[in-house]
């Protein structure tokens, strides 16, 4: 079976942009492999380990089906895995939660105004 160092694999599946990247993601705990915590940038994964990437706040977990080293484009990255179906919810679940969420500059009464309330303030001053 075939078997590549997971910073590589993850540059290769476009999760991260540089190795360097991934690496320093891999080494602040953000990435599990099998559940496990990984630290190690060098650690060997290969097809049907199950990864989850913990991004913006909200973890991506995906089985690898392929191994690949080079980078290339998305289309060709994206079939490097697949996405989890809990996944795949989550993920929906934070947009649609993200979606409907209130803006966060309407309904305080004090801070700092918004582009629009500072026009209007203008506008009553006579500016």
């Amino acid at each position: 079976m075939e078997k590549i160092r997971l910073d590589k694999w993850l540059w290769a599946a476009r999760f991260y942009k540089t190795r360097s990247l991934a690496a320093h993601e891999i080494g602040a705990g953000r990435v599990q492999v099998n559940g496990q915590i990984i630290t190690k940038p060098a650690r060997d994964v290969g097809a049907g380990d199950l990864i989850r990437v913990r991004k913006t706040g909200l973890d991506i977990e995906v089985e690898i089906q392929a191994i690949s080293a080079v980078r290339g484009p998305a289309t060709r990255a994206a079939l490097l895995y697949q996405e989890t179906p809990e996944s795949v919810a989550a993920r929906a679940l934070a947009a649609e939660q993200r979606r409907l969420a209130p803006e966060p500059a309407l309904g305080q009464s004090t801070g700092r105004p918004t582009k629009r309330d500072r026009r209007l303030i203008d506008q009553i001053r006579g500016r």
